[in-house]
């Protein structure tokens, strides 16, 4: 290829372009010194006289910043079309040990000019789905002061295309020894659900009737939204994930023994959800529209647009439903010379609209530096009304005393607004890189609630005092504000080093009334149902990680050093009380590599799991006046150890992990039922002495034959509870299991047919047991419109046979309770991909 001599350039425009080039390195290096300072990191020697040498070229006449300096010019196109490839990442490296010396990117008309060092030399040009092009080697010198290339063509690289392009084609499920990734995308039975529904669909995960999320058989689950805390689960933990619909989801990570990188909350591990986002170039995006019974529409579209060094992207979900409910409970309280019977039936509609709106920018400095900011929006309307029938009866049940119809209105409204800015740099060295990010969380909530209740005795009399009118009121507050700062570098050929440190804000609040109406028309308010809750938390952690690898063996060894400051407030009975603690979560993972594709890893973690917002508040549920569920302010923190020993096994048609684990668990959180000699029950959460769980999981990818692709998911349990503290009978030691089966059929014309069947035994509590819980959801799906759309029609819980069953005992009562928080529910959903064409990946797959 050719050198041409470049005469033509202004020497008002080269000066401009050196200066410009030396301002950009000096800021960059000005803000690395200044993060520097505010960490109270002591700077180098080097690091400072490169600091005050690069402040001294700023400020030197160009003829002297040039001297030693020669420049590598040309243009990078398509080798097809010759369309210019805008953003292509240029490297100058020196010929002897390959060291960067230089870089840049392409223009949008895809011409670059770089500035580098005398001497032999040569450059690699890269571009996103295409073959990397290494150029000749070159040498600059005062004789020779550029290199120009002229016309650089690329070739696409089809592969790499098909990888970052069709996200559709990924499998549902990759395993790693770390952690598992479920594409959602992929999942029939993810079409038109919420954030819920997809957990529930995942190995290893579980949904209870009332949408709390559990790992491993444990609640104790620390659940992040894109990597961060989101305000969908602060007040309602994760029944919140309601709220957020399926199709903004790109993927889920669950990783069960966490190192010190992740914030130490969560006992059982860490459930990470992705949303989707783009970085292609130009306009591509995917939209859904989704209908069903019962009733269930919702619009979403996920969009980006890339032009050159901005990124805009934006998810938007809209969706109204309705989701029906029922649920009963028979109780009996045993007194010295009676016994109470009640039988309580609820039907329950919601209706709620849901809006989700997140939109925000990536901009491109150079290849290295990337500025991310977005503003998130949610919020959620809801009309309740719950029917709720009381039998009472004395000894028998044949013997009615009294019926009361109870009913409840409520209205509520959740605005949540979510500010989020983050800084991105990585080095010349691979893997080397720094991030920073800023998050401002802003969640409101009011529930305005209207109960009415009337009361007859068997006879059909009214029972004129047990007739009643009442409000309720409620407001909740939370503020959160997060700063977090990572950092990665390499060590050696295979080692790294990684710290950061994490601090976090959060200031709740709980505005709460209850008032009932007198007989001369007015309200009064209830006893104990007036007061003003305030919730103060602030968490300050360090961590630091080192790890390295030596032929098959790996190790990784990480401390987390967390201080917690948290004080509840009651304001109107002056009721405070604070906590303050610092602890250590050590953590080491070590992996050994067997042969034929086999993998090893012993893993340890020390883990806490603090009460949450609403373990804390005493106010208790007033929808249900004779079973009332209220927090404690007196709650402590959990502790555990978690041990892990996984194995993982790579093959033809598939791949197999195994672990077997270990979590022994000081001050366990459960929920205890008591229940009056009135037959009124109030449930709040306490610590108990010790929870010791052991188990052993078994989670598979198989195709067994050509268009027949399965997951399989298997955990056997036993977890010894303690709570002797409480009361002497409060224990328990149960044996239990819980399987998931999918089993996905390619067909012919394009059509995909899913089923999946779950299965959870019964399990032994300290109060009592829960009954096996199983169903079976069906899905389908057409690709349409050359590939661009799919129609997918899924059926969850078939048989409607998803019931939550348990009994609860005590000294003077027992329970049974059968709840079914979601009936059936069928969806129909028609997908389009922009830009997003997964049979265009599968022909080219097949060219390769």
């Amino acid at each position: 290829m050719g050198i041409k001599k470049v005469n033509h350039l202004k020497t008002g425009s080269f000066v401009e372009t050196i200066r410009f080039i030396l301002k950009a390195v000096l800021s960059l290096r000005v803000s690395y010194t200044l993060i520097s300072i505010m960490m109270n990191q002591k700077l180098h020697t080097p690091s400072i006289l490169y600091f005050w040498i690069l402040l001294l070229m700023g400020l030197m006449p160009p003829s002297v910043l040039s001297a030693q300096k020669g420049f590598v010019k040309g243009k990078v196109v398509d080798n097809q079309s010759n369309a210019p490839l805008s953003y292509a990442s240029i490297r100058i490296m020196k010929s002897t040990d390959s060291t960067l010396v230089g870089g840049n990117i392409t223009d949008e008309n895809g011409n670059f000019l770089i500035e580098t060092s005398f001497g032999q030399a040569f450059a690699s040009v890269e571009f996103i789905g295409y073959k990397t092009m290494n150029l000749p080697f070159f040498t600059l010198s005062k004789e020779k002061t550029i290199q120009d290339f002229g016309t650089i063509k690329l070739s696409a690289a089809t592969k790499q295309l098909d990888e970052v392009v069709v996200q559709a084609e990924k499998s549902t499920m990759e395993l790693a020894l770390d952690k598992k990734i479920f594409n959602v995308g992929k999942d029939l039975a993810n079409a038109g659900g919420t954030a819920t529904d997809i957990l529930n669909n995942i190995p290893s995960v579980s949904v209870d009737v009332e949408g709390n999320v559990k790992l491993r058989g444990s609640e104790n689950v620390r659940i992040l939204i894109d990597g961060k805390p989101s305000g969908l689960v602060s007040f309602k933990g994760s029944a919140g994930l309601q709220q957020l619909q399926g199709s903004l989801i790109e993927k889920v990570e669950v990783i069960t023994n966490p190192s010190a990188r992740y914030e130490a909350e969560g006992m059982s591990g860490i459930i990470n959800i992705i949303l989707k986002k783009e970085q292609k170039q130009g306009l591509n995006g995917s939209f859904e529209v989704t209908t069903g019974y019962p009733m269930n529409y919702g619009l979403a579209a996920n969009v980006n647009y890339r032009h050159k060094k901005v990124n805009f992207f934006i998810n938007y979900g809209i969706a109204y439903r309705r989701l029906p409910s029922v649920g009963a409970i028979y109780q009996e309280v045993y007194t010295s010379d009676t016994t109470f019977i009640t039988q309580m039936n609820r039907e329950t509609n919601m209706t709620g609209f849901h809006n989700n709106i997140k939109a925000g920018a990536d901009y491109f400095f150079n290849p290295k530096n990337t500025l991310t900011a977005y503003y998130m929006l949610r919020r959620t309307d809801v009309r309740r009304i719950t029917d709720l029938v009381y039998k009472d009866y004395l000894f028998k049940t044949d013997k009615l005393n009294t019926i009361t119809n109870r009913q409840q209105d409520e209205k509520e409204t959740e605005p949540n607004s979510e500010y989020a800015l983050t800084y991105k740099r990585t080095y010349d060295k691979k893997g080397q890189e720094l991030v920073a990010d800023l998050r401002f969380l802003d969640y409101w909530e009011r529930s305005d609630q209207v109960f009415t209740q009337t009361s007859t005795f068997a006879n059909g009399s009214p029972n004129p005092a047990n007739t009643k009118l009442q409000k309720s009121l409620n407001d909740e507050f939370e503020k959160q504000f997060l700063i977090q700062l990572d950092y990665v570098k390499p060590l050696s050929k295979e080692g790294k080093f990684e710290t950061g440190m994490r601090t976090s804000f959060r200031h709740m609040i709980n505005d709460f009334l209850a008032t009932e109406q007198g007989r001369n028309g007015e309200f009064f308010t209830l006893p104990g149902l007036d007061n003003y809750f305030i919730y103060d938390e602030n968490i300050y952690a360090a961590y630091a990680i080192l790890g390295n690898k030596k032929e098959k063996f790996s190790y990784q060894f990480g401390l987390r050093g967390e201080i917690t400051d948290v004080k509840t407030t009651l304001r109107k009975t002056n009721e405070v009380n604070p906590r303050q603690y610092a602890n250590l979560f050590p953590s080491a993972h070590f992996t050994y590599k067997l042969p034929k594709e086999n993998a090893i890893q012993l893993s340890y973690s020390r883990r806490v799991r603090r009460p949450r917002y609403d373990e804390l508040s005493p106010f208790v549920t007033y929808s249900d006046n004779r079973n009332f569920f209220s927090g404690n302010p007196d709650l402590n923190p959990e502790f555990s150890h978690a041990f892990d020993l996984g194995h993982i096994k790579y093959f033809d048609k598939g791949s197999l992990a195994a672990s077997i684990y270990y979590r022994h668990t000081s001050d366990k959180v459960l929920n205890i039922r008591r229940v009056d000699s009135l037959g009124f029950a109030n449930t709040k959460p306490e610590n108990l002495l010790t929870e010791d769980a052991f188990g052993a999981e078994f989670t598979s990818q198989l195709t067994l034959v050509k268009g027949w692709k399965t997951d399989w998911s298997v955990n056997f349990f036993r977890a010894i509870t303690d709570g002797a503290n409480i009361e002497s009978a409060l224990e328990s030691d149960t044996y239990s299991w819980f399987a998931r089966h999918t089993s996905r059929f390619s067909l012919p014309q394009n059509i995909d047919l899913q089923v999946r069947a779950s299965y959870e035994a019964p399990q032994k509590t300290p109060q009592g047991e829960r009954k096996s819980l199983y169903y079976v959801d069906l899905g389908a799906n057409k690709d349409v419109l050359k590939g661009k759309g799919t129609i997918t029609f899924n059926v969850s819980d078939v048989f409607n046979s998803r019931r939550m069953r348990t009994i609860t005992e005590g000294v003077n009562f027992y329970s049974y309770s059968d709840f079914q928080g979601r009936r059936r529910q069928m969806n129909l959903t028609f997908a389009y991909r922009l830009n997003q064409t997964k049979q265009m990946a599968k022909k080219s797959i097949n060219e390769e």
